[in-house]
């Protein structure tokens, strides 16, 4: 039998230990990017469809994947279709149009392992939120056929220009709409945009490296970043410590 002097202090570990399990390890809010950070779909869908636009709307040109990830990766899309190819604003919204449709019903496959990051995160109380370059009933349609929880929040590429990654502004709004503090929060993302985002919040920033071996991306990323995971593993093993 335990004495009395012994119950509370052993009964008040109990229920901190208890509340440890019930609560999300290290962050409150998990946000994650969407392509090639959650989904394997720049390879799959989103560079086969660029090859395909310009073959039909500027034959003669074409995009490697791998220079395809690099200028993804700095300056980004928008610019590399202004200054690479030569696009008017007209032809980006035709590029658009014609992303929509191709994708439309292409589903990415998650990369194995998130699934479980982000049923555990939640199961805890912790919140998921996705900020990405891909449209918003997009990223909805791919956590649904992914069985992936759904996302408290999503900012997607329907938001104008402006307020899109790198922009501060989605990952502000997140801290606001969630009431968080900057290091309440971890940003988890494979390209510079989402660094940036990260950088000028005060966010802590996870750079991802299994969508690519891509030699410059990973010197720049793990010179940049203080936390840099290769497998999704080594992500889950963090979050879990």
């Amino acid at each position: 039998m335990l004495t009395a002097s012994l119950q509370k202090p052993l009964s008040r570990l109990l229920q901190r230990f208890i509340k440890k399990l019930s609560m999300p390890n290290r962050y409150r809010c998990l946000v994650f990017d969407h392509d090639d950070t959650t989904v394997n779909s720049t390879a799959t869908i989103h560079h086969p469809c660029f090859e395909e636009f310009l073959a039909k709307y500027y034959p003669g040109l074409s995009c490697s994947l791998e220079h395809y990830f690099l200028k993804n990766f700095s300056p980004g899309f928008l610019p590399m279709c202004r200054e690479e190819y030569g696009m008017s604003e007209k032809m980006i919204e035709v590029e658009g149009e014609y992303w929509k449709n191709y994708v439309r019903d292409r589903v990415p496959k998650v990369y194995p392992g998130i699934r479980e990051i982000m049923e555990r995160h939640k199961a805890k109380g912790g919140m998921i939120a996705v900020i990405s370059h891909s449209h918003r009933v997009n990223i909805l349609r791919d956590y649904r056929e992914n069985n992936l929880p759904e996302p408290d929040l999503v900012f997607g590429w329907e938001m104008p220009e402006e307020k899109r990654k790198p922009s501060p502004w989605p990952l502000q709004e997140v801290l606001r709409q969630f009431h968080l503090l900057p290091e309440q929060a971890l940003m988890i993302d494979d390209l510079k945009p989402g660094l940036d985002m990260a950088l000028a919040c005060g966010v802590p920033f996870a750079a991802v490296g299994w969508s690519n071996d891509i030699p410059e991306i990973e010197k720049y990323m793990r010179q940049h970043c203080k936390l840099y995971f290769k497998r999704v593993a080594d992500l889950a093993a963090y979050l879990e410590a």
